[in-house]
């Protein structure tokens, strides 16, 4: 590129002093307009509302209160941690405006929940609940993990009186919340809380089953797990069946069949779980395979997961059962899968009871020559020819193979 000449420098020159003139002046007046602004009435005006805004103040009972609760825990939390003293110190923090006191409180409910052997009073479930429903996420964060550790095996007093529908509410709000953390937590204590028959009922009654179907659509697998396996005990519960499975709105069907397809194995197993509870009825039964679920647990069928092809096998154990899918059951891929899963596993009393009792539904007359020419009969016959088979496995063996023998004899002429 060659040099500007004498007259493009000068141009150029004069440019550049052109805009430094107008940048300076640009400042200024930009400073003049701001500092007119500033002075305005009105910007005052905002300003004095700005500052009425409310804030939490902390009353002097309570700063006296958060003092002597300091002075308790630092004298021992083994000494009285359900003593009156604490109790009204907890009623105190828990029920204030002020998110440092209520995280206080909150605090002293999470070392209660990890170091007591005894059950939670009934009188510290109010403070309790009002720590639920707390706006201060590490509030929320440590009351619902409290929760968890209160409502875990064995602490049955604790899910009774946690369990009523006080509890429940801010609990199924904690659900929905868009901290992880909170989610979690919330969707665990759920899960242990489904243990109580008696609970079910009011979660129930307090909407706790499309919350939980919606959350098996969470990014996170963690919450999927937990309320696939909430689902799960609902469903073992035929009575929630209606509820769960409503005519026209399959929603939750469909979604626990999309989630055999998950890439975490305790989802997918769980899910199996889930949908195997559900069909309790030929009609459920019936829709599951329509709704092409063979190819999903075909590919569970081959899974590296112990608890995935033990569940997988299960449920179809369960769909092979009804007549109406016998026959698209008894295809040439799933007796291939059978067939090699029986050889493959053997030793496994699981799969080996679930895959005899499965190809001897599926050997009705109209499908006995599929089966007979399939992978199926020699893995039957591995299975009883190895020296490890349990007793109880031989059998289911045994009897699948003497029932294709009879069905054999019964079809040749005379």
């Amino acid at each position: 590129m060659g040099q500007l000449c004498s007259r493009c420098m000068q141009l150029l020159r004069d440019f550049v002093a052109f805009v430094q003139r107008m940048s300076s002046n640009l400042v200024h007046l930009i400073k003049e307009c701001l500092i007119l602004i500033s002075k305005c009435s009105c910007l005052k005006q905002n300003s004095s509302k700005a500052r009425q805004l409310y804030k939490p103040i902390l009353q002097p009972h309570e700063r006296v209160t958060a003092q002597e609760f300091l002075q308790h825990i630092e004298a021992g939390f083994e000494m009285s941690p359900l003593g009156k003293d604490s109790l009204e110190a907890l009623r105190t923090l828990a029920f204030s405006e002020n998110p440092g006191l209520q995280q206080s409180a909150a605090l002293y409910y999470l070392h209660m929940s990890q170091h007591m052997s005894v059950p939670l009073p009934v009188e510290h479930l109010e403070p309790f609940y009002a720590l639920l429903r707390s706006a201060d996420l590490e509030v929320q964060q440590m009351s619902s993990l409290s929760l968890v550790n209160f409502l875990l095996e064995g602490n049955k007093s604790n899910r009774e009186a946690i369990g009523a529908a006080q509890g429940v509410t801010p609990l199924l709000s904690l659900a929905n919340s868009y901290d992880p953390r909170v989610q979690q937590n919330a969707v665990g204590a759920i899960l242990n809380l489904t243990q109580s028959e008696k609970i079910q009922q009011v979660l129930c009654k307090e909407g706790a089953l499309p919350v939980l179907a919606l959350l098996l659509e969470s990014p996170d697998s963690e919450v999927q797990y937990y309320s696939c396996a909430a689902l799960s005990n609902l469903a073992a519960n035929a009575r929630h069946h209606e509820a769960m499975l409503r005519p026209g709105n399959r929603f939750l069907l469909r979604t626990l069949i999309s989630l055999l397809s998950s890439s975490v194995d305790k989802v997918s197993s769980q899910a199996c779980v889930c949908l195997r509870n559900l069909a309790a009825s030929a009609d459920i039964q019936a829709e599951m395979v329509a709704e092409d679920v063979l190819p999903q647990l075909r590919s569970l069928l081959a899974s590296r997961s112990e608890d995935v092809r033990r569940a997988s096998i299960a449920l179809l154990w369960i769909l092979s059962q009804h007549p109406h899918n016998q026959d698209t059951l008894a295809c040439a891929e799933l007796t291939k899968s059978l067939g090699m899963l029986l050889s493959a596993h053997k030793r496994d009393p699981v799969i080996v009871g679930h895959a005899a009792c499965i190809i001897k539904n599926l050997s009705l007359s109209k499908n006995r020559q599929r089966i007979i020419e399939s992978p199926c009969i020699e893995g039957l016959l591995q299975t009883m020819l190895s020296t490890d088979v349990q007793e109880d496995s031989l059998l289911y063996v045994t009897s699948c193979l003497a029932e294709l023998a009879k069905q054999g004899r019964e079809a040749t002429p005379p």
